[in-house]
């Protein structure tokens, strides 16, 4: 939707990408996971609260949200200080509505953590996940834009490998997909891009996807 932001997870670069993309405002965050790539920038949000005047919404499952309480406690003990972190979490399983703008979790599994994905409208993010249900990959029906983690050639016990990326995206079908979360293992660029379908690319810093 124009004009929100709605970001997927806040790694500990966080502050280093929203002054890269000249990001103003910040109107909601999405939780894959609590791993600390994936929420080690947290603390940085009070930069938002300040200029925005108000709680930052947060959504995520029960499993990161038990983490993040216990590893971020102080943004959310009763006696606070001025300056301190400010967010409000909303535990989600069923569709649910974020800055207006209507998300559809999709439910995976990174090895035996339940981890999120998520769908907005033609756009689905998939990241930390070896394994979706068929009834979850369902949810993934009808995406033209699909963005899912594929660590690297070989299979590897907590995250999708190259070929299992490939089936998933060959199953879901996207217009479009960009390949995400990968490791120094998967190779080079241009190597690897030489090896997948047109349709399928390597995503990279400051990519921008229309959809």
């Amino acid at each position: 939707m124009e004009g929100r932001n709605i970001l997927f997870d806040i790694g500990p670069d966080f502050r280093q990408q929203m002054l890269r993309e000249d990001v103003g405002h910040l109107d909601a965050i999405l939780i894959t996971h609590a791993h600390r790539d994936h929420v080690g920038g947290l603390d940085d949000i009070r930069s938002f609260n300040y200029v925005q005047h108000s709680k930052m919404n947060v959504y995520l499952n029960a499993e990161a949200r038990h983490a993040i309480e216990r590893d971020y406690h102080y943004i959310f003990e009763p006696h606070q200080y001025p300056g301190l972190p400010e967010a409000d979490l909303h535990t989600v399983e069923a569709p649910f509505t974020a800055a207006g703008v209507e998300v559809t979790p999709v439910k995976a599994m990174h090895k035996d953590l339940p981890v999120l994905g998520f769908r907005i409208g033609t756009l689905a993010y998939i990241t930390d996940a070896n394994y979706m249900a068929p009834e979850e990959m369902a949810k993934l029906k009808g995406v033209k834009v699909l963005v899912i983690n594929a660590l690297r050639r070989e299979k590897h016990f907590s995250h999708y490998s190259l070929p299992e990326a490939l089936e998933v995206i060959e199953t879901v079908a996207p217009e479009r997909a960009y390949l995400t979360h990968m490791s120094h293992e998967m190779g080079l660029h241009a190597e690897v891009s030489a090896t997948l379908p047109p349709h399928v690319e390597l995503a990279y810093d400051g990519l921008r996807v229309e959809f």
